[in-house]
Protein backbone atom coordinates (compact mmCIF):
# COMPACT_ATOMS: atom_id res chain seq x y z
CA UNK A 1 0.00 0.00 0.00
CA UNK A 2 2.81 2.44 0.94
CA UNK A 3 4.44 1.70 -2.41
CA UNK A 4 1.61 3.77 -3.93
CA UNK A 5 2.58 6.85 -1.94
CA UNK A 6 3.02 9.88 -4.16
CA UNK A 7 4.09 13.22 -2.66
CA UNK A 8 2.33 15.23 -5.36
CA UNK A 9 -0.94 13.35 -4.82
CA UNK A 10 -0.61 13.74 -1.05
CA UNK A 11 -0.06 17.50 -1.31
CA UNK A 12 -2.91 17.84 -3.80
CA UNK A 13 -5.33 15.91 -1.59
CA UNK A 14 -4.18 17.81 1.52
CA UNK A 15 -4.64 21.24 -0.06
CA UNK A 16 -8.10 20.42 -1.44
CA UNK A 17 -9.32 19.05 1.91
CA UNK A 18 -7.73 21.92 3.84
CA UNK A 19 -9.51 24.46 1.67
CA UNK A 20 -12.89 22.72 2.03
CA UNK A 21 -12.58 22.05 5.78
CA UNK A 22 -11.44 25.67 6.30
CA UNK A 23 -10.58 25.17 9.97
CA UNK A 24 -8.92 28.60 10.09
CA UNK A 25 -12.22 30.15 9.08
CA UNK A 26 -13.91 28.26 11.92
CA UNK A 27 -11.87 30.03 14.62
CA UNK A 28 -14.52 32.76 15.15
CA UNK A 29 -17.19 30.05 15.40
CA UNK A 30 -15.16 28.10 17.96
CA UNK A 31 -14.63 31.22 20.05
CA UNK A 32 -18.30 32.18 19.69
CA UNK A 33 -19.40 28.73 20.91
CA UNK A 34 -17.08 28.95 23.93
CA UNK A 35 -18.39 32.44 24.64
CA UNK A 36 -21.89 30.95 24.93
CA UNK A 37 -20.67 28.41 27.50
CA UNK A 38 -20.22 25.49 25.11
CA UNK A 39 -17.53 22.93 25.85
CA UNK A 40 -15.14 21.96 23.06
CA UNK A 41 -12.55 19.22 23.49
CA UNK A 42 -9.75 19.48 20.90
CA UNK A 43 -8.72 15.82 21.29
CA UNK A 44 -12.29 14.59 20.77
CA UNK A 45 -12.78 16.96 17.82
CA UNK A 46 -9.73 15.42 16.14
CA UNK A 47 -10.74 11.82 16.89
CA UNK A 48 -14.37 12.26 15.83
CA UNK A 49 -13.33 14.07 12.64
CA UNK A 50 -10.86 11.31 11.77
CA UNK A 51 -13.46 8.59 12.40
CA UNK A 52 -16.02 10.38 10.24
CA UNK A 53 -13.58 10.96 7.39
CA UNK A 54 -12.22 7.41 7.36
CA UNK A 55 -15.65 5.87 7.91
CA UNK A 56 -17.19 7.88 5.09
CA UNK A 57 -14.12 7.18 2.93
CA UNK A 58 -14.88 3.46 2.99
CA UNK A 59 -18.65 3.15 3.54
CA UNK A 60 -20.02 6.61 2.65
CA UNK A 61 -21.85 5.69 -0.53
CA UNK A 62 -23.19 2.45 0.99
CA UNK A 63 -24.46 4.36 4.07
CA UNK A 64 -26.32 6.91 1.95
CA UNK A 65 -27.82 4.22 -0.26
CA UNK A 66 -29.10 2.48 2.88
CA UNK A 67 -31.36 5.51 3.48
CA UNK A 68 -32.06 5.89 -0.23
CA UNK A 69 -30.05 9.12 -0.34
CA UNK A 70 -27.33 10.37 -2.64
CA UNK A 71 -24.41 12.72 -2.13
CA UNK A 72 -26.28 15.69 -3.56
CA UNK A 73 -29.18 15.36 -1.11
CA UNK A 74 -26.69 14.99 1.76
CA UNK A 75 -24.81 18.10 0.62
CA UNK A 76 -28.01 20.17 0.32
CA UNK A 77 -29.00 19.27 3.90
CA UNK A 78 -25.56 20.19 5.20
CA UNK A 79 -25.56 23.49 3.29
CA UNK A 80 -28.78 24.58 5.01
CA UNK A 81 -27.24 24.07 8.47
CA UNK A 82 -24.11 25.99 7.45
CA UNK A 83 -26.32 28.76 6.00
CA UNK A 84 -28.16 29.23 9.31
CA UNK A 85 -24.90 29.29 11.27
CA UNK A 86 -23.56 31.95 8.89
CA UNK A 87 -26.67 34.07 9.50
CA UNK A 88 -26.09 33.85 13.25
CA UNK A 89 -22.55 35.15 12.79
CA UNK A 90 -23.45 37.97 10.41
CA UNK A 91 -26.67 39.24 12.00
CA UNK A 92 -25.85 38.54 15.67
CA UNK A 93 -29.04 36.52 16.06
CA UNK A 94 -29.72 33.18 17.71
CA UNK A 95 -31.38 30.62 15.43
CA UNK A 96 -30.36 27.46 17.28
CA UNK A 97 -32.03 28.27 20.59
CA UNK A 98 -31.11 26.24 23.64
CA UNK A 99 -33.67 24.26 25.56
CA UNK A 100 -33.41 22.45 28.90
CA UNK A 101 -32.20 19.30 27.12
CA UNK A 102 -29.64 21.06 24.90
CA UNK A 103 -26.18 19.57 25.46
CA UNK A 104 -23.46 21.93 26.62
CA UNK A 105 -20.83 20.04 24.65
CA UNK A 106 -20.42 21.44 21.14
CA UNK A 107 -17.57 19.10 20.23
CA UNK A 108 -19.49 16.95 17.77
CA UNK A 109 -22.39 19.22 16.76
CA UNK A 110 -21.86 21.73 15.29
CA UNK A 111 -18.04 21.67 15.24
CA UNK A 112 -17.22 18.23 13.84
CA UNK A 113 -20.46 18.11 11.87
CA UNK A 114 -21.25 20.07 9.79
CA UNK A 115 -18.28 22.48 10.07
CA UNK A 116 -15.25 20.16 9.82
CA UNK A 117 -16.54 16.83 8.52
CA UNK A 118 -19.59 18.31 6.84
CA UNK A 119 -21.33 17.52 3.58
CA UNK A 120 -18.87 19.53 1.51
CA UNK A 121 -15.77 17.90 3.00
CA UNK A 122 -17.21 14.36 2.88
CA UNK A 123 -18.40 14.81 -0.70
CA UNK A 124 -14.98 16.18 -1.65
CA UNK A 125 -13.34 13.21 0.07
CA UNK A 126 -15.20 10.76 -2.14
CA UNK A 127 -14.42 12.85 -5.21
CA UNK A 128 -10.64 12.92 -4.67
CA UNK A 129 -10.65 9.21 -3.81
CA UNK A 130 -11.52 8.60 -7.45
CA UNK A 131 -8.45 10.59 -8.53
CA UNK A 132 -5.72 9.61 -6.04
CA UNK A 133 -4.41 6.40 -4.49
CA UNK A 134 -6.06 5.57 -1.15
CA UNK A 135 -2.85 5.90 0.88
CA UNK A 136 -2.30 9.48 -0.30
CA UNK A 137 -5.85 10.52 0.58
CA UNK A 138 -5.72 8.83 4.00
CA UNK A 139 -2.40 10.53 4.85
CA UNK A 140 -3.90 13.86 3.70
CA UNK A 141 -6.83 13.27 6.07
CA UNK A 142 -4.44 12.53 8.96
CA UNK A 143 -2.44 15.69 8.23
CA UNK A 144 -5.60 17.81 8.15
CA UNK A 145 -6.82 16.29 11.42
CA UNK A 146 -3.50 17.28 13.04
CA UNK A 147 -3.99 20.85 11.78
CA UNK A 148 -7.56 20.81 13.11
CA UNK A 149 -6.30 19.76 16.55
CA UNK A 150 -3.74 22.57 16.62
CA UNK A 151 -6.23 25.24 15.58
CA UNK A 152 -8.98 24.13 17.99
CA UNK A 153 -6.46 23.83 20.83
CA UNK A 154 -5.03 27.26 20.09
CA UNK A 155 -8.29 29.11 19.49
CA UNK A 156 -8.07 30.85 22.88
CA UNK A 157 -4.49 31.91 22.13
CA UNK A 158 -5.69 33.44 18.86
CA UNK A 159 -8.45 35.26 20.72
CA UNK A 160 -5.97 36.69 23.24
CA UNK A 161 -3.65 37.89 20.50
CA UNK A 162 -6.31 39.44 18.24
CA UNK A 163 -8.61 40.81 20.93
CA UNK A 164 -12.38 41.18 21.08
CA UNK A 165 -12.50 43.70 18.21
CA UNK A 166 -10.42 41.50 15.93
CA UNK A 167 -12.53 38.45 16.72
CA UNK A 168 -15.72 40.40 16.00
CA UNK A 169 -14.29 41.49 12.64
CA UNK A 170 -13.22 37.93 11.79
CA UNK A 171 -16.62 36.65 12.85
CA UNK A 172 -18.36 38.93 10.33
CA UNK A 173 -15.87 38.23 7.54
CA UNK A 174 -15.94 34.48 7.93
CA UNK A 175 -19.70 34.58 8.38
CA UNK A 176 -19.98 36.05 4.88
CA UNK A 177 -17.51 33.48 3.52
CA UNK A 178 -19.45 30.68 5.21
CA UNK A 179 -22.66 32.06 3.73
CA UNK A 180 -21.14 32.06 0.25
CA UNK A 181 -19.88 28.50 0.67
CA UNK A 182 -23.30 27.30 1.84
CA UNK A 183 -25.04 28.96 -1.11
CA UNK A 184 -22.59 27.49 -3.61
CA UNK A 185 -22.93 24.05 -2.03
CA UNK A 186 -26.73 24.36 -2.06
CA UNK A 187 -27.10 25.61 -5.64
CA UNK A 188 -24.58 23.18 -7.12
CA UNK A 189 -26.13 20.12 -5.54
CA UNK A 190 -29.72 21.33 -5.99
CA UNK A 191 -29.03 21.59 -9.73
CA UNK A 192 -27.69 18.02 -9.72
CA UNK A 193 -30.78 16.80 -7.83
CA UNK A 194 -33.14 18.52 -10.29
CA UNK A 195 -31.29 16.95 -13.21
CA UNK A 196 -31.49 13.51 -11.59
CA UNK A 197 -35.23 13.90 -10.94
CA UNK A 198 -35.91 15.09 -14.50
CA UNK A 199 -33.96 12.16 -15.94
CA UNK A 200 -35.92 9.67 -13.84
CA UNK A 201 -39.29 11.00 -15.08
Amino acid sequence: MFSLFDLQQFIGAFVVLFAVIDIIGSVPIIINLKKHGKKINAEKVSIYSFIMFIGFFYIGEVFLQLFNLNLSAFAVAGSLIIFMMALEMILDIEIFREGPDTPKDATFVPLVFPLIAGAGALTTLLSIRAQYADINVILAVIANVIVVYGVVKGAQFVQNKIGAGGIYFLKKCFGIILLAISLKLFLTNLTILIQQISQSL
